[in-house]
């Protein structure tokens, strides 16, 4: 029994090393995200620190169906006992890119500011705390009248994109963006 007992206090150490570290993740991750809300326009910040639904308000701001992380989450959860839960968890990174994507258009980030989502507590801590401000007229998503990806939802306290806006570079004039 000595043998396995030094493997398994390292294993239970390993364990709480885990969480400490999951626990900070999910800390900063909300704290930065809190503070993204508000600069976004969001009333209530506390939606940063509600599992999930933190993410359902960030494709929201991103112009990305909210419904999407539920979709993610579900399948993830569904579907990891036959090894392909993995699919969903990469879609939901994807998705998150992709508002990432959009938060930044409205940041006035340049499109390669995106590559930080590599690292999304990278990429919400420089949203965060720059003077950017948040800026409404951001010419709809090219998926606005798609009826899977497109936001259509409206939530108390959550800004709405805006269907009319300015054309989007290299549209011509009077075409749908």
């Amino acid at each position: 029994m000595d043998a396995y007992s030094g493997l398994l206090a390292a294993y239970m150490a390993a364990m709480v090393g885990m969480v400490i570290f999951a626990v900070l993740a999910y800390v900063l991750t909300a704290f930065f995200m809190s503070k993204v809300f508000a600069k976004a326009g969001v009333h209530g910040t506390w939606r940063a620190w509600v599992p999930v639904y933190n993410f359902m308000a960030f494709f929201k701001l991103g112009d990305l169906s909210p419904w999407l992380v539920l979709y993610c989450v579900g399948g993830a959860v569904l579907l990891s006992w036959i090894g392909i839960g993995f699919i969903f968890s990469l879609a939901l990174f994807l998705g998150g890119g992709v508002a990432a994507y959009r938060i930044g258009m409205k940041l006035g980030k340049e499109t390669g500011f995106v590559a930080f989502w590599l690292i999304p507590v990278l990429w919400l801590g420089i949203v965060a705390f720059n003077k950017d401000q948040w800026n409404t007229a951001v010419a709809p998503a090219q998926w606005a009248g798609n009826g899977f990806l497109a936001d259509r939802t409206v939530w108390e306290g959550v800004p709405v994109q805006t269907t009319t806006g300015p054309a989007l570079p290299g549209t011509p004039a009077g075409a749908d963006a």
